[in-house]
């Protein structure tokens, strides 16, 4: 048994759970569909690709928050209309549109540890040369949002909880929260509506899965500096 260690940290990351309409929400931790969707994306896989996300679907997941982040609600403009009937309408001296304003959320300065498990370590390795050379473009949760290197920490062997109690920290501090994949009948496992069917635009569909949260006591993390965005000029 092995898992594969990820981290995902980005001046923004975005992972949507429960978005509707204009307002674009973010959970405060990676989604488990969202890392799929990296992995798929990492792959090379189709959006309708069942049985690719079927598979991807199968690895045990964890997510450790190293640093939470602080939440940022944004606003953006948009038009309905295509640029192309913008510019029909004007030709047919029709007024334009008013803009309608958006709410995107997003979560700043976090540092996650994600951690998956299988018993196919083949599946890992190749996840791993799929992260270090990805098919597709990769970002957490929006495409606004590219990760910051390194992505892929490598493969530990043992099982998810254990890594993910023993891997050194990667921020100061003594505490964090951790949420991994549980039994349904698991003391505090609550059921989540986070494993993706088909990411394909016309017919999303998800399914659930059940998670546990665990905090953890860490031992002595990287030093805390100050941030100095002229230091290296």
């Amino acid at each position: 048994m092995a898992t594969l260690l990820l981290r995902l940290a980005a001046p923004l990351q975005s992972w949507g759970a429960d978005s509707k309409f204009e307002t674009r929400k973010t959970n405060r931790k990676p989604t488990k569909s969202g890392v799929i969707g990296l992995l798929a994306a990492a792959l090379g896989l189709r959006r309708d690709d069942a049985a690719g996300l079927a598979r991807l679907n199968g690895l045990h997941f964890a997510v450790r928050a190293d640093r939470e982040g602080s939440l940022l609600v944004d606003f953006h403009t948009a038009n309905r209309l295509s640029e192309r009937q913008q510019k029909e309408n004007r030709e047919k001296g029709k007024k334009p549109e008013a803009p309608y304003v958006t709410y995107r959320h997003y979560l700043q300065d976090a540092v996650f540890l994600v951690g998956l498990e299988s018993e196919d370590t083949a599946l890992l390795l190749q996840l791993q040369d799929a992260l270090q050379h990805p098919a597709f473009p990769l970002y957490l949760g929006r495409r606004s949002c590219p990760p910051a290197l390194p992505l892929c920490l490598g493969l530990r062997q043992g099982s998810l909880q254990e890594v993910l109690q023993t891997e050194p920290p990667l921020c100061p501090g003594k505490l964090c929260r951790m949420v991994l994949d549980a039994d349904p009948q698991e003391p505090g496992a609550a059921v989540q509506r986070d494993v993706p069917v088909s990411f394909d635009p016309h017919h999303r569909q998800y399914g659930y899965r059940s998670a546990r949260e665990l905090w953890l006591t860490m031992s002595d993390g990287p030093e805390s500096t100050g941030h100095d965005p002229f230091r290296e000029l």
